[in-house]
């Protein structure tokens, strides 16, 4: 039985975002649909989802010592971090003193945000398909992984950062300098290790977004949404769209992967699980343990979109991943360095068929941040992705 308090009063059931981006900031919303209490932390003020918390914090989050003492401060029933910069081993021993509940677990956290964790615990542990991948710490050892490992082309990541930031393509020895310059200089966290991938000729990518929750019997049962197709752009998402056409075995390799890799995780909660496809063979990327910025679009596709899932799994409440339509996002950017910007045609965008848009209150504006994403709905993908596009086209930032 699942009990839900009144915000703001002793019976609260409170909760901790650690990250309110725009992700954030709709599970806070779902959240606060179903009574909670919600406490929003990042690292700047005014983020997106301080905007609509009961309350927020402003604090360095991989500050182990300022993390445990607003924990205690706030006494919060489960914490959600929701970005990598966070410390992610004084979240581990926070969970292991019993002051909170980590979502998923704490151990899941520390593994899908460095990227060494996760692919060593796919590649290595569970035997999954990976491409081949090597580590490394100078740019003598990334040339070396690329010589003897991976060859060209290849990735370059930091073992930690999110939205493709510090991640490069090299297609030949003349890229390796700069691609290792970006990638120490894009990494959340400063760990000295970057991760050097092969270049999989794959047909599409997709995002599979898999579910931990209590079933009617009162077990743990992993539930799957269809598949989430999407395009980047220097590895950062620019549009998805849902359903992604695959074959039936395809789809069943995809959900064994994402199945076997959440299940060790463990924990409840929404996962959104990273997979390159060609033909029927299926390929394990990444996995992050919370909502994902390609699932954007079950905003406008799904019965219960990603943020309401991951809501309704971590308080132990019945999901449904049903699709209602088909439909796509497209990204709005800023276009500009500058800060509290506005956004004109916006009733331009909105004037489109079967559409919708959400701005999410980014007081601060860069050339290539997500500051919205345009939505479309219909029968026919091609036609979606099509309006979201002209949607998101339509809205014009400028400086205030």
């Amino acid at each position: 039985m699942t009990r839900i308090g009144t915000p703001l009063s002793p019976s609260a059931t409170r909760v901790m975002l650690l990250g309110c981006g725009e992700l954030g900031k709709e599970v806070i919303i779902a959240l606060q649909r179903l009574g909670v209490e919600v406490i929003g932390v990042d690292r700047y003020a005014n983020a997106p989802g301080h905007q609509v918390a009961h309350r927020f914090h402003v604090i360095d989050m991989t500050d182990a010592s300022a993390l445990r003492k607003l924990i205690k401060l706030e006494q919060p029933h489960f914490i959600i971090p929701e970005i990598e910069a966070i410390a992610t081993n004084e979240l581990a021993d926070i969970e292991a003193d019993g002051l909170a509940t980590v979502i998923p677990v704490a151990r899941a956290t520390q593994l899908t945000m460095n990227r060494e964790g996760i692919r060593c615990l796919a590649a290595e542990t569970l035997g999954l398909a990976t491409s081949k991948y090597a580590f490394a710490e100078s740019m003598e050892e990334l040339q070396t992984a690329i010589d003897s490992v991976v060859g060209y082309p290849c990735i370059v990541k930091p073992v930690m950062s999110s939205s493709g930031k510090g991640q490069s393509t090299i297609n030949g020895p003349d890229d390796v300098q700069t691609a290792w310059d970006y990638a120490k200089s894009g990494g959340r966290v400063n760990q000295g290790r970057i991760i050097v991938e092969e270049m999989i000729q794959f047909d599409y990518e997709i995002t599979l977004l898999t579910v931990r929750a209590i079933n009617e019997l009162g077990v743990v049962e992993t539930y799957y949404c269809e598949p989430i197709g999407h395009r980047q752009e220097n590895g950062d998402y620019v549009e998805s769209w849902q359903p992604q056409a695959m074959s039936n075995i395809a789809i069943t390799k995809a959900k064994d992967i994402a199945k076997a890799v959440t299940s060790n995780l463990g924990g409840m909660g929404l996962f959104g699980v990273e997979l390159f496809i060609k033909g029927d063979d299926v390929w394990f990327s990444e996995i992050s343990p919370r909502p994902h910025d390609t699932g954007m679009v079950t905003m406008i596709t799904q019965m219960q979109n990603e943020f309401e899932l991951h809501a309704r799994a971590i308080l132990g409440l019945p999901v449904n991943t049903d699709l209602r339509n088909p439909g796509a996002s497209a990204v709005i950017y800023g276009g500009m360095d500058a800060t509290g910007i506005a956004f004109d045609h916006v009733d331009e965008a909105l004037a489109i068929p079967q559409t919708d848009i959400r701005l999410f209150g980014k007081p601060e504006s860069f050339i290539r941040r997500r500051m919205g994403v345009a939505l479309a709905y219909g029968d026919d993908i091609t036609d979606c992705r099509t309006r979201a596009k002209q949607a998101a086209n339509c809205v014009e930032p400028l400086k205030s």
